[in-house]
Formats: C-alpha cells, structure tokens, sequence
C-alpha cells in the first residue's frame, strides 16, 4: 500500500471535510467530518483503536488540501 490508509480531503466549499479510509483493496467514505471528534468518532466505528493517537501520525492519516484539523469553509 502507498500513502496513509486514512485521508482527510480538502475543505468543501460549505465546511466540513470528507473522511475515506483504505482498506480491503477499496476507499470507503466514513462520512463528513466538521472536527477532530467527528473523525475520531467515524474512525472508532471504522474498528480503528485509540484514533486520538493517530490524527497526527502521516503513517496512518493524510490531511489533504488544508491544514490538519481545520474544517472551516474552503
């Protein structure tokens, strides 16, 4: 695999930014998140333990088109 299995997209136009997650050789969209609990909720119902630890680690997560934990408009 190449690149973190979590990525968090660039902002939308409206705020939020889209969560997908790598796994079983296919992305699946977690859903939109508009902060650092919303992701750590989609990931702890993705099977993901301990999300809070990762959030900061590239190995895991890839923050797309923005600063990391910032959900504001685009």
């Amino acid at each position: 695999m190449t690149g973190a299995p979590i990525v968090v997209h660039r902002p939308s136009l409206s705020a939020g930014r889209r969560v997908t997650v790598h796994s079983s050789g296919r992305d699946e969209i977690l859903g939109t998140a508009y902060s650092d609990h919303d992701l750590v909720v989609f990931l702890e119902g993705a099977g993901v333990a301990e999300p809070e630890a990762l959030l900061d680690d590239p190995q895991w997560v890839e923050w797309r088109g923005g600063h990391a934990h910032e959900f504001h408009a685009a």
